[in-house]
């Protein structure tokens, strides 16, 4: 357990590193006509954020050379593919409509341009590592009721408008100009004068605060208002609830203690019944157990792996257009975290007397990994018959494919062996008899799927609120920062999927119904299934996606996070339902 502290520390260490370095060009002053950084990114519709494309791919002119900047690896996977803009703004230097470059358009070029500005395209480029953003065009609705009759044109001069303070850069914006645009109505060569103007403003905004602006616009008051009524909310329920049961239940329990302490002191032939008859059988090591620690392994690490993106969130990581630091942190701290799924599974598994670890080992480090690695091929076949940016290199593939091999299966063998040699006994309070009893029968609604039903709604309710901010920023163009907020949302869940998994385990004993292990994990876990429901709803009523690319990158990569949040939470449903099985049964007298 000691080398596995130490390599949790390395873990945040060399994540804080790697994604708190800011690029070469973020940090540089520069002199009256010194050469500043401009890339464009990509370009892609407004409303589908995963199907995006190289900014070249539409029939841009190039001032010359396109130069590619070299990227990190969460640069990579966050489909950022930046080139050198057509585009000069020196230090200091205003420029008025200056002809970035000419080109004469083909009738196939005016129909790729109509196309994107019929889809909304945006652009995105980075200037000294600020976020520039803006439309490639606009349509001609006005007056007409027939789609046909619409007119499209392609913005051609962009107004650049950058603030300084001293000798750097503080902030940019651009602004297209309404009245400078092609014509791309109808299928013929047209000439395209692509025209930029430079404004430079001086501000007293230090360097240091340069991205308040950005992350500024997720807490501003009426949104912060939102976030903390949903808070509150979300207490008071949850709080309510929560307490309703406490009371039931320490009532209930209270009540069956004192029966049982009667029961004791009368003769000793009387019949037991509920959850006291079947402490001979409450223990009773739970069917397929390989899979069953498995799945405990890889929740406990996805448990910690969230945890420390929470805390490196806190300290100020994950700062807005911090371009792939939350994609590289999950890669380093996920393969350096695995020696916790080995040692978890791997020892737990030893517990239930299990004794081919090596196979319970390979179906830890498969478990989660092998949808997430199938669902990737699927979806990076299709970006790549988009040649969209979401198609990963080779090399990037490769270097990943070199994670897993180099870092995250030795720790997760050296983790398993550790768990293995830990020679750990399970702690059972009450013996467990050789034959099990049968489970009397039981109404529907003490079955598994509407008791996962009723498991997964409160701790669902908590969050739902919360849950559209993120869509929103995951899924499209809102920032999110607030993370303080969501860290208590993910406390509250936490403490409210512990609970109603306790109180169902508890119903589920009192019923004679000693099969608790699955049950509490499932029951646990059953609050990812919740929220890819809400999914289905956010698609359809909540956003503008569509396309084949755009949906199934949307329902496949969330069909793996819900998966995720499903081992997860199922391991919080299972250990807080064990350590109350355990302290119930040790309060008793059981032979």
């Amino acid at each position: 357990m000691k080398n596995l502290s130490t390599i949790l520390v390395l873990a945040v260490l060399i994540t804080f590193c790697v994604t708190h370095v800011r690029s070469d060009a973020s940090d540089h002053r520069y002199n009256d006509g010194d050469a500043v950084p401009l890339y464009a990114n990509k370009v892609g519709p407004f409303h589908n954020p995963s199907e995006t494309y190289r900014y070249f791919d539409l029939p841009f002119c190039s001032a010359g050379d396109v130069k590619e900047k070299r990227e990190a690896l969460g640069e990579v996977l966050n489909g950022d593919r930046l080139v050198s803009a057509p585009y000069k703004l020196e230090f200091r230097k205003e420029k008025d409509t200056e002809v970035a470059c000419r080109r004469k358009l083909t009738k196939e070029e005016v129909a790729q341009f109509r196309t994107a500005v019929k889809k909304d395209y945006y652009f995105q480029m980075y200037y000294d590592d600020l976020p520039i953003w803006g439309f490639l065009g606009k349509v001609d609705k006005e007056g007409k009721t027939d789609p046909s009759e619409y007119k499209y044109f392609l913005y051609k001069h962009i107004q650049f408008e950058v603030m300084y303070n001293k000798d750097r850069v503080i902030e940019i914006g651009a602004k297209m100009d309404p009245h400078s645009v092609v014509d791309l109505t109808e299928d013929k060569v047209v000439d395209a004068d692509f025209m930029y103007t430079v404004k430079w403003r001086e501000t007293n905004i230090p360097f240091e605060n340069r991205m308040d602006k950005y992350s500024q616009s997720s807490s501003l008051p009426h949104h912060l208002e939102i976030h903390w009524f949903s808070i509150i909310n979300s207490c008071v329920t949850v709080l309510l609830l929560t307490g309703f049961l406490a009371t039931i239940l320490m009532r209930v329990l209270k009540n069956d203690f004192m029966k049982y302490a009667q029961d004791e002191e009368a003769a000793d032939d009387q019949e037991e019944t509920g959850w006291k008859y079947i402490h001979g059988d409450v223990f009773r090591f739970p069917k397929h157990k390989s899979l069953f620690a498995a799945a405990h392994g890889s929740g406990t690490q996805l448990f910690t792996l969230t945890i420390f993106i929470f805390m490196l969130a806190l300290v100020g990581v994950f700062y807005p257009y911090n371009r792939g630091a939350l994609f590289t942190a999950l890669v380093v701290i996920y393969a350096l975290t695995s020696g916790i799924a080995g040692y978890t599974a791997t020892s737990f598994y030893c517990q239930l007397e299990g004794t081919n670890w090596v196979r319970n080992l390979l179906l830890t480090g498969c478990l989660f990994c092998g949808p997430l690695f199938l669902t990737f091929c699927f979806l990076n076949t299709v970006a790549i018959a988009y040649s969209a940016t979401a198609a990963l290199p080779f090399g990037t593939i490769v270097v990943i494919v070199l994670i897993w091999t180099l870092v995250t299966s030795p720790l997760l063998v050296l983790g398993g062996i550790a768990g293995k040699n830990s020679k750990a006994e399970f702690q059972a309070p009450c013996r467990t008899t050789k034959y099990p009893r049968e489970i009397p029968p039981l109404p529907w609604y003490r079955t598994t799927i509407p008791q996962m039903a009723m498991a997964g709604f409160l701790p669902f309710s908590a969050i739902y609120i919360e849950l559209y901010y993120i869509f929103a920023s995951v899924w499209g163009h809102r920032i999110y920062t607030i993370y303080s907020i969501l860290f208590i949302v993910f406390i509250i869940l936490l403490i409210v999927t512990a609970f109603i998994t306790v109180a169902l385990t508890y119903f589920q004993l009192a019923a004679e119904d000693h099969e608790w292990w699955w049950r509490s994990f499932l029951c646990g876990g059953s609050t990812g299934l919740f929220i890819y429901g809400y999914c289905l709803y956010y698609y359809y009523a909540r956003s503008d996606m569509s396309g084949f690319m755009q949906t199934s990158f949307f329902f496949g990569y969330m069909a793996c996070i819900c998966y995720g949040f499903f081992l997860m939470l199922g391991t919080v449903g299972f250990r807080a339902a064990l350590l109350f099985v355990r302290h119930i049964y040790k309060s008793i007298k059981c032979e």
